[in-house]
């Protein structure tokens, strides 16, 4: 029986279906805990084949090369370095599993299979894995382990099931995605685990960007005294080292371990959408990305993420004027291009609604202009830039806001269309926050300029999409920052009238941005992905019909 552990905590950031790589990654990860002198290394949920790994799994051939990957890297195992704690989809019996998986003296020494399968939420966990029972602890050179992967920590069942068949410390591998404030969820849920088991426990987290979900890493440790012993950083792949000696109480306690204070707030949020953009981007091969420069603050905001994500040498600019775009659009969107250093062509999109005009004049004939001719200059300006991107190979990237999205101000086919769209899970108070915070602060490994990115004036202008002369957004829509609640309210929280009402907010005002919020359903379906920064964001975590006759709530 050993009465000192060393155990490494490896935050890395896997790519789904890409198997080698992972594992070159995690092969990586112990070659570095081995030289810190580490006895066992723990990695995060699944990360053989990257979470969510959704409908792989369901592909025999898929889990062959995942159980060939992992029993070949347990060979290496044999060398008398440390022992890995991996994650990997596992198959027994006929079914299969979501496994921790304990590589140690060149073999598979145990498995432990997830017992609580999410099932809400961006989580559909209990379509591809069977429910394992609950876990018992892994012996792991003279010390009892108690693994629970993931979920199995949100509940107190698994852990107490663990401390009662004599497991010493808490060990929990997860994929636990982004959102603003769940990073003190996770404390407290774990917190609560070592309050009813007196057990310590470590937490380890996936990093990295996967389509819509950010995992933010920011992995720990926790004493059996509840006291935080170590921390990794927020959105950043590490290799955290903590030490355990057991005491003469027979309690294992933490003795070294490192503690960065996780990224909170605006600089969390911003950090999520740059890592979720700069993910997509690289681990789909493109080459860049191409957006449309109005001048406005979605689009100067965008194109700061994508310069901080990829380096100004990988984003394209793009300011499509109309007869109605101002002056002073034009030279906000200049400068907004001169402070990030990227590039910013202009390509008036005059001559298309000149073409179109002339093309629908005799259908059109009799018609007054409507928002019809609206439409046509933001499918112009959408067109203009998929041929761009047809032609270079750039990724167009859509700059709308969660709160235009929530209520379709928005057109389809035009301003929507685009390989990803950043802050489509952004509310637009958010948006203007997010700014004055990137213009403060540059962020951790940004490739962007330190300082001013977001002319002051972008950010207080009245916004307006320039369709028509004199347009103002709050022409159609309430005031962002009564809107935002509003949409908050019925999004987020589900809250019903008399209590949106208590908040200030006028019922016509609620019934109108319901209805508003309803109709926009069959747009927001054909809308990009985007990085989710909150409980819900569109089509994941809300699934609402399209065709559905439930559209007054007072």
């Amino acid at each position: 029986m050993t009465d000192r552990l060393s155990i490494a905590l490896a935050q890395t950031n896997p790519t789904v279906g890409n198997v080698t790589a992972n594992i070159d990654r995690i092969r990586e990860a112990r070659a570095e805990a081995a030289a810190r002198g580490a006895d066992l290394v723990v990695c995060s949920e699944l990360v053989v084949c990257g979470y969510p790994p959704e409908d792989l799994v369901l592909k025999p051939f898929f889990l062959d090369l995942v159980e060939n990957a992992v029993n070949g890297f347990a060979q290496e195992t044999a060398d008398g370095g440390p022992a890995v704690l991996i994650g990997a989809p596992w198959r027994q019996d006929g079914r299969t599993y979501n496994a921790a998986v304990l590589l140690d003296g060149g073999k598979v020494a145990a498995v432990r299979f997830k017992h609580d399968l999410p099932n809400y939420g961006v989580f559909d966990e209990k379509r591809v894995f069977a429910a394992g029972p609950l876990p018992g602890p892994i012996n792991f050179r003279g010390v009892r382990l108690g693994v629970l992967v993931c979920e199995d920590m949100w509940t107190p069942d698994a852990a107490e099931t663990l401390a009662e068949t004599g497991a010493e410390i808490l060990i929990v591998p997860n994929g636990s995605p982004y959102e603003v404030d769940k990073h003190d969820r996770r404390v407290q849920l774990a917190v609560a685990r070592v309050t009813e088991t007196g057990l310590p426990l470590i937490y380890v987290n996936q990093v990295g960007g996967q389509d819509e979900l950010v995992f933010d890493g920011a992995s720990f440790a926790l004493g059996a005294d509840r006291a935080l012993k170590a921390q990794a950083p927020s959105f950043a792949e590490h290799l955290t080292l903590t030490r355990w000696e057991r005491g003469e109480d027979e309690v294992w306690h933490c003795r070294e371990g490192e503690v960065v204070p996780p990224a909170m707030g605006p600089a969390g949020i911003y950090q999520a959408l740059v890592l979720g953009l700069k993910d997509y981007v690289n681990k789909n091969r493109f080459p860049g990305v191409i957006l449309g420069m109005s001048g406005g603050v979605d689009s100067a905001l965008s194109a700061a993420i994508a310069v901080d994500a990829l380096g100004a040498d990988r984003v394209h600019c793009v300011m499509m004027p109309s007869p109605y775009t101002s002056q002073e659009s034009l030279d906000d969107a200049a400068e907004a291009a001169e402070l990030l250093g990227c590039r910013i062509d202009t390509i008036p999109i005059i001559p298309a609604m000149e073409a179109f005009d002339r093309m629908l004049a005799p259908a059109f004939a009799g018609r007054d202009p409507d928002i019809t001719e609206e439409n046509l200059q933001a499918r112009s300006r959408g067109m203009t830039l998929m041929a761009l991107s047809n032609k270079f190979g750039a990724m167009v990237l859509s700059t709308g806001n969660k709160s235009e999205m929530s209520v379709g101000y928005s057109t389809l086919y035009g301003d929507m269309c685009g390989g990803y769209a950043v802050l489509k899970d952004v509310y637009k108070t958010t948006v203007y926050e997010l700014c004055r915070w990137r213009n403060a602060n540059l962020p951790p490994d940004a490739r962007g300029p330190a300082g001013r990115v977001v002319p002051e004036r972008i950010i207080t202008k009245a916004p307006t999409a320039e369709l028509k002369p004199g347009q103002k957004d709050q022409d159609t829509l309430p005031p962002y920052d009564e809107l935002d609640d509003i949409l908050e309210c019925l999004v987020e929280l589900d809250l019903g009238i008399p209590d949106i009402v208590a908040r200030g907010h006028a019922p016509a005002t609620v019934n109108r941005v319901w209805r508003m919020l309803h109709l926009a359903e069959y747009k927001r379906r054909q809308a990009p992905p985007g990085v989710k920064i909150t409980r819900r964001i569109f089509n994941r975590d809300r699934r609402y019909p399209i065709t559905n006759g439930f559209t007054s709530i007072v």
